[in-house]
C-alpha cells in the first residue's frame, strides 16, 4: 500500500467525519480538571492517568509522569518517541488542565463538564483552552503513523503540564532540570486563538504581561464630604489625573519607554495586509483608538497596550458621604520583546514625578507577569512551515510574530533555545475563561489536516537540519 500525504490527511478528515475525535473530546471534556478549585486536585491526575496516558502508550511513547517541582500544583507528563538520532525532534506542548466550570453561568442547556453541539459551535469547559487543541495534535499524529505504518518519520517529545491556569507554576524549573529529556529543534504546539476565524495562523511567540498597582494612600479614614470635600485631597481625583497622563483620551501610551522604538522589518512584513476579525459578537475595533498610524494588526501584536485592570475608592456597593482616604488602580501591561520589563516601574516612577505625581506610590506585582518571547520570523523554521499549512490550507496561512495575549512560550525559547511554532485552532470569540467556551467544528477539522500535513512533512525530505539530539534524562 502507498503512503502518501493526502493519506495522511484523508485520515485526519476521517476523525472529524466519523465522530471519532469529538467522541474523545467528550471523555477529555468530562473530566473536571480544573486547577482552580482545590476539590478537583485528583482529576488532574485523572485526566493523564485515565485518558492521556493509554492513548500515548498505545502509540508507542515512553511516558512518565512527573511531580510538579512546586508542592500542591498539578503533575507534569512528558512523552518520548524516538525513531533515529539523524532525524528532527519536535517538542510538542499542551496543558490539561482548565479554568473553574462556573456551571451557574452557562447558557440554558449548557454544562461546562458535558460537549454540546449546537450548529457549528462545540461547547464545553476546555474545548478551546487546552484540550481540544492537544487532542487535535495528537489525533493528527495518529493519523500520519497509520498511514506510515507505525512510524512518525520524525523524534516527537510531548509536555502536558496540569498548571498552566494557575500561572504555569514550577514549569519553569521542570524543564531548565530536564533540558536534555526536552531537546529538540522546533517547538510545534496549539494554543490561543487565530487572528481571523477563516484564516489560519502560525503564531511565533507571545507578548508579555506585567502587572503593577499604583495607589494614592492620603490618610488614614475617610472624613466628612460636606466637612471636608473641596479643602482636602481626594485620592481618586489625582489617581484619575496620573492615569491621564500615562495614556491619552484617545488610548495612545504617553509613557513613551514602555513602546517600541520601531517595529523590526521581519515583524512589519509578517503583520502586512493582516486583517484583525473577531467573528460573531466581538466588538468593533474603532481606528482611532491607539497608537497612530499602526494598522491594528500591528497595535495588537507588535506594539504594547496599556490597561486598567480594575479600580478601587471608597466602597462602591454601598457609596458613603466621605472623602475616600485611598484610591487604588491595578495596571497590566502588554507588550512585545523589544522592551525590557525590568525598566516598566523606573520608567513610570520618572514619568509621574516629572509630572508632580510623587504621592502616586507603584506597587510592582512581579508574581503576576509574564516575560514575551518571539521567534524571529526569518528563522528557517517558520518558513518550512508556513509553506506545509499553505499546502494543506490551500490558501493563505497568516504569520504572526507573537501572539497578543501569554503563553509560555519564552520557557522553551529562552531555556531550550527552541523556536517556537504555534498552530491555534480557536478563536478569539471562542470564551475561553468564561460562561459557554466553545470551539468551532471548522475550525476543529482544519485544524485536524494542518497538523496531519505538518507531521507528516516533518519525515519527509527538506526539513531545517537537526541540531538536537534526544538524551534518555535531563
Amino acid at each position: 500500500m502507498t503512503e502518501t500525504r493526502a493519506g495522511a490527511l484523508a485520515r485526519a478528515h476521517a476523525l472529524f467525519d466519523s465522530g471519532a475525535f469529538r467522541a474523545r473530546l467528550e471523555r477529555l471534556v468530562a473530566i473536571p480538571s480544573t486547577a482552580q478549585e482545590e476539590k478537583h486536585r485528583p482529576d488532574l491526575d485523572r485526566y493523564l492517568a485515565q485518558e492521556i496516558v493509554p492513548w500515548l502508550d498505545r502509540l508507542g511513547f515512553e511516558v512518565g509522569v512527573y511531580d510538579n517541582p512546586e508542592p500542591d500544583f498539578g503533575p507534569i507528563l512528558v512523552a518520548r518517541r524516538h525513531e533515529g538520532d539523524h532525524l528532527p525532534t519536535v517538542l510538542g506542548y499542551g496543558h490539561g488542565d482548565t479554568v473553574r466550570g462556573l456551571d451557574e453561568q452557562w447558557s440554558d442547556g449548557l454544562k461546562p463538564w458535558e460537549v454540546t453541539v449546537r450548529g457549528e459551535r462545540w461547547y464545553g469547559r476546555g474545548t478551546a483552552d487546552n484540550k481540544g487543541q492537544h487532542a487535535i495534535n495528537l489525533a493528527a499524529l495518529e493519523a500520519v503513523m497509520a498511514e506510515r505504518g507505525g512510524r512518525l518519520g520524525f523524534n516527537y517529545t510531548f509536555l502536558l503540564e496540569m498548571t498552566e491556569e494557575r500561572g504555569s507554576r514550577g514549569l519553569k524549573e521542570f524543564i531548565a532540570a530536564n533540558t536534555g529529556l526536552l531537546a529538540a529543534d522546533v517547538l510545534i504546539a496549539s494554543d490561543g486563538p487565530r487572528h481571523a476565524p477563516p484564516v489560519p495562523n502560525l503564531t511565533l511567540g507571545s507578548r508579555g504581561g506585567y502587572h503593577f498597582e499604583l495607589v494614592v494612600d492620603l490618610r488614614p479614614g475617610g472624613v466628612h464630604s460636606g466637612h471636608w470635600g473641596g479643602l482636602i485631597p481626594d485620592p481618586a481625583t489625582i489617581l484619575s489625573h496620573a492615569l491621564a497622563t500615562i495614556v491619552s483620551p484617545t488610548g495612545q501610551i504617553l509613557v513613551r519607554d514602555w513602546v517600541p522604538q520601531s517595529i523590526p522589518n521581519s515583524v512589519r512584513a509578517a503583520l502586512a495586509g493582516c486583517e484583525l476579525e473577531g467573528g460573531p459578537g466581538a466588538p468593533e475595533i474603532p481606528p482611532g483608538w491607539g497608537e497612530p498610524g499602526l494598522s491594528a494588526a500591528e497595535k495588537v501584536f507588535a506594539w504594547t497596550g496599556f490597561i486598567v485592570l480594575s479600580m478601587l475608592v471608597g466602597k462602591p456597593d454601598f457609596p458613603v458621604n466621605a472623602v475616600a482616604p485611598r484610591a487604588i488602580a491595578h495596571c497590566q501591561i502588554r507588550h512585545t520583546v523589544d522592551i525590557d520589563p525590568k525598566g516598566i516601574v523606573p520608567a513610570l516612577r520618572r514619568h509621574l514625578d516629572e509630572r508632580g505625581f510623587g504621592m502616586v506610590e507603584v506597587r510592582d506585582l512581579p508574581q503576576r507577569s509574564r516575560p514575551a518571547s518571539r521567534t524571529d520570523p526569518d528563522n528557517p523554521w517558520v518558513g518550512w512551515a508556513h509553506a506545509s499549512m499553505e499546502r494543506t490550507a490551500g490558501r493563505t496561512v497568516q504569520v504572526i510574530p507573537n501572539l497578543s495575549g501569554g503563553l509560555p512560550s519564552d520557557l522553551f525559547l529562552d531555556i531550550l533555545g527552541t523556536p517556537t511554532l504555534w498552530v491555534p485552532h480557536s478563536y478569539n470569540g471562542c470564551k475561553q475563561h468564561g460562561p459557554d467556551e466553545h470551539l468551532l467544528a471548522p475550525l476543529v477539522r482544519e485544524g485536524l489536516a494542518l497538523m496531519a500535513g505538518l507531521w507528516w512533512d516533518l519525515g519527509e525530505p527538506g526539513t531545517p537540519a537537526p541540531k538536537a539530539k534526544p538524551k534518555p534524562k535531563g
